[in-house]
């Protein structure tokens, strides 16, 4: 399943609908910072490996959640179904998937490595959204997060008892931060009046 190549002004529209159904995609930023939040919490608690199933299981409510949201905020909250560029976030979501399954079973062997991978997963996912929805904002965004994945999976990579300790709630809040601060600065661009 392949999405087809759309002429300039077609594309400049989709996306323009894309980003006036979903307020820029910033509920959903924000419906993923909540998740990662409950997972900071969790494994604050001291309980890691419960923290690795708070994401999962929350991450499975962003897209019902962002969807209440932006419906709440007075957008539609679902895009056309004429819309091309659903397809790819579609897809992208079947590749979260996957990114999901990989970091749960890394998880089943070096549990400290499940953040930092999910990190590197949703920041990559968050590429496609620079298609989806026509804003570089979104390339920073999964750069960070994939960038925040790697330095932190190579700082735990060190044998230190003390860091593999504090790394769930270390790799948890660091996705709360990065998602917080990126949908903020989506849920600004957002206001802008409907384009076209």
């Amino acid at each position: 399943m392949s999405t087809p190549t759309l002429p300039m002004p077609d594309l400049t529209q989709a996306q323009a609908e894309m980003r006036w159904a979903y307020w820029h995609g910033a509920f959903g930023v924000l419906a993923s910072a909540m998740a990662w939040g409950l997972a900071t919490g969790t494994a604050a608690w001291g309980r890691p490996q419960q923290a690795v199933w708070t994401l999962l299981i929350a991450g499975m409510f962003i897209f019902p959640v962002s969807m209440l949201l932006a419906k709440l905020a007075g957008r539609p909250g679902l895009h056309p179904k004429t819309n091309p560029l659903g397809r790819l976030a579609t897809l992208s979501t079947v590749g979260l998937m996957a990114g999901c399954l990989l970091a749960l079973g890394v998880a089943t062997k070096k549990l400290e490595w499940f953040f930092p991978t999910m990190l590197l997963v949703i920041g990559l996912r968050y590429l496609a959204f620079v298609r989806v929805y026509g804003l570089k904002l979104y390339a920073v965004c999964g750069v960070s997060l994939a960038t925040a994945g790697l330095v932190l999976g190579a700082v735990l990579a060190q044998p230190s008892a003390e860091l593999q300790a504090v790394a769930p709630v270390l790799g948890a809040v660091t996705g709360t931060l990065i998602e917080v601060l990126f949908g903020a600065l989506l849920l600004a661009q957002g206001r802008a009046p409907r384009e076209g």
